[in-house]
């Protein structure tokens, strides 16, 4: 059996020892080339049968002697179409590419942003990536549109589906540098509280106990300043949407300039951010092919430099 999926249908036979396998893992381990959202996709179409009847589920139990058939449907086209777009690539090989995304670039296409993405950028440089058709063009994660720093994309669907699973079991170091508007009260600290979509504003996300999912963040005060703003260094140890904003905002330090979680800076201000000043600084992984560990580091951008710049004219900074 071809480990490829370029066939329009295939027959499969469940072994002895693949009795009691979960469906979608029974097809990745026999095509190993394809991720297993790919068979989630094919299953929820229902052209994965099993003994002649759709497949209910993706983790549907097999048994011994069970045929498995697959009817792939030719590919549909592309969603994206290239689009040149500038960011900056930071390291490359066959397997992944790490890229220093630029503040105001939108990662993937959403609402009200159907052009210009970093996805269609991407497109742009390579044309085989995978997930194109969901939009994410090899994006392993996001980062929200007016942060700034360090993006995974993977080449190919085996390293999207390996790097995915090490985020999801937080096997990624992600450090990132926020300007608040006030400091958190320690040098340093560690925050748990569940997040999940706000109950009103559907934009935000919140803190919420009782339905929330986990969400923990680490802070470490890099430098003070005299208007009480603070320069600080932050560990994720979950990746939830807007996870630091609204972590920060808790403590009542909201990060400069993110008018969404309270952090507008009054017109009185003599430093007024441009945008939510926030970085993704360093991420370090295991690379799933090689195995090496790389990490990989974006310096501050310019538009953050300079705010910093501006802040510490005021006075001398306060070190913690």
């Amino acid at each position: 059996m071809s480990d490829s999926l370029s066939a329009t249908e295939a027959l499969l036979e469940a072994q002895s020892h693949e009795a009691g396998w979960r469906l979608d893992h029974f097809l990745a381990a026999r095509f190993p080339h394809e991720s297993r959202s790919h068979f989630l996709k094919l299953i929820q179409k229902g052209v994965v049968c099993i003994n002649q009847q759709p497949a209910s589920k993706a983790g549907q139990r097999l048994r011994v002697g069970d045929r498995i058939t697959l009817s792939c449907p030719p590919p549909e086209p592309a969603a994206l179409q290239p689009e040149p777009v500038s960011f900056e690539i930071l390291f490359e090989d066959k397997d992944l590419v790490l890229i220093n995304k630029p503040p105001g670039l939108v990662v993937h296409p959403g609402s009200g942003h159907q052009r210009g993405t970093l996805a269609h950028g991407l497109l742009h440089l390579y044309r085989d990536l995978p997930a194109v058709d969901e939009g994410r063009a090899g994006l392993v994660h996001r980062l929200d549109k007016e942060t700034s720093g360090v993006l995974l994309v993977a080449k190919n669907e085996s390293t999207l589906a390996a790097l995915m699973a090490a985020f999801q079991e937080r096997r990624v170091s992600k450090v990132y540098h926020a300007l608040l508007l006030r400091s958190p009260g320690k040098e340093e600290g560690r925050i748990v509280a569940p997040l999940g979509r706000h109950p009103v504003l559907r934009q935000k996300m919140a803190i919420r106990e009782r339905d929330g999912k986990y969400a923990a963040t680490r802070w470490r005060v890099v430098e003070g300043f005299a208007n009480g703003w603070s320069l600080v260094e932050i560990g994720l140890e979950t990746g939830r949407t807007h996870q630091i904003r609204v972590h920060m905002a808790s403590l009542r330090s909201p990060v400069a300039g993110d008018v969404l979680y309270g952090g507008a800076v009054p017109a009185s201000s003599p430093v007024q951010p441009p945008r939510q000043m926030l970085h993704a600084s360093r991420l370090s992984f295991t690379h799933p092919v090689s195995g090496k560990e790389i990490t990989c580091t974006a310096p501050l951008w310019p538009d953050m430099t300079a705010v910093l710049a501006a802040l510490r004219t005021l006075s001398e900074p306060v070190q913690p």
